[in-house]
């Protein structure tokens, strides 16, 4: 009996240990999260962010995705394959997230997360997401081409447009990038807690269980782009700093005069017709991807327009609901948001 009383008293104190050892990891995580700021880069960098556009085939691959992607069809699985392979290519670690769930109509199905990691033995990560399926309509074929091809074309651009420069940050371990690809965020047939954001929801419970969520600096939801003029607003407090930063952005790329067909000036800000980032918070309980990760404590920068767009889930939601241009815009401010925040070397 005292051997056995030595061997558990030995056993809780190594539990304690690596119990204090967990929370002190958990802890500097945290504040390294809380006290990360971003590094401005020069006027040079973003005018050599801004010229990647010229190389870019966002309308190649736009086209690729503008299709019908309802989760079990064709078109839904020729695109998860293509997102794959894409950045396979680009030399990304991708990893499939499959599932399966039960949905009204169609009974069980076979959901698959995407999600690409830049480097996967980082401790701490920013997330970039979207979906990338659409939704479903009866008898109709429903694009989705806001919601979301555009946000999934965004984001497979920024890694090949911005591919050598974040090849350079490979070596990094303390901070990379990491896009999720969320399945099933459309609901079959009435929007509903078992009815929606099927990824979302599997990919927030997996990670909590696999204690990977505290590894998240930020999660940044992009959803319902590509038409013209899209007013975006704060939405939560604990990432305001960092909205702040993409008005900053969309602002310094305005007086440099990189934005196309874009009439708002910060020097005349009387004349001005369109301005994306709105300087000030807003309150509005959107109901989305983020919605798991939020509950689980996650920080969200949540990139959705208010209003939503006139297209929003009408079958007009196709490529003709689409200005290249504001898209170009847009994935300029991103291109640089992403240098300043992974501390880039430009």
């Amino acid at each position: 009996m005292p051997r056995l009383h030595c061997v558990c008293v030995l056993l809780a104190v190594i539990i304690l240990q690596a119990s204090a050892q967990v929370k002190f990891a958990d802890g500097n995580l945290k504040q390294a999260r809380e006290n990360h700021r971003p590094k401005e880069i020069s006027l040079a960098a973003i005018e050599k962010l801004s010229s990647l556009s010229k190389t870019s085939n966002l309308n190649d691959v736009l086209k690729r995705l503008l299709v019908e992607r309802v989760v079990g069809t064709a078109g839904h699985e020729e695109v998860r394959n293509f997102i794959v392979e894409y950045l396979r290519k680009l030399a990304w670690q991708v990893e499939l997230d499959e599932f399966e769930d039960e949905t009204p109509i169609f009974g069980k199905l076979k959901f698959s997360n995407i999600v690409a990691t830049l480097n996967p033995n980082a401790e701490r990560f920013l997330v970039l997401a979207c979906h990338y399926d659409s939704k479903y309509f009866k008898n109709q074929v429903f694009i989705g081409a806001t919601d979301s091809a555009v946000p999934c074309a965004m984001m497979l651009d920024l890694a090949s447009s911005m591919q050598s420069l974040l090849n350079a940050k490979k070596s990094d371990n303390s901070l990379s990038l990491q896009l999720v690809f969320f399945d099933g965020e459309e609901a079959f047939q009435q929007w509903g807690p078992k009815d929606s954001i099927y990824g979302a929801r599997h990919l927030a419970e997996r990670w909590e269980a696999e204690d990977k969520l505290k590894r998240i600096d930020m999660l940044v939801l992009l959803d319902l782009l590509g038409t013209p003029d899209p007013n975006f607003y704060s939405y939560f407090q604990n990432t305001e700093s960092w909205y702040a930063q993409l008005l900053s952005v969309e602002e310094r790329l305005d007086r440099a005069g990189h934005m196309d067909r874009y009439t708002y000036s910060s020097v005349a800000p009387n004349q001005r017709t369109v301005r994306y980032f709105q300087p000030r918070s807003y309150y509005a309980y959107i109901e989305d991807d983020h919605i798991p990760f939020l509950r689980r404590n996650v920080p969200i920068l949540h990139l959705i327009p208010t209003p939503f767009p006139d297209v929003w889930h009408k079958l007009s939601d196709d490529g003709t609901a689409v200005d290249i241009s504001t898209v170009q815009n847009l994935i300029k401010v991103f291109r640089v948001f992403i240098a300043e925040y992974l501390h880039l070397d430009m």
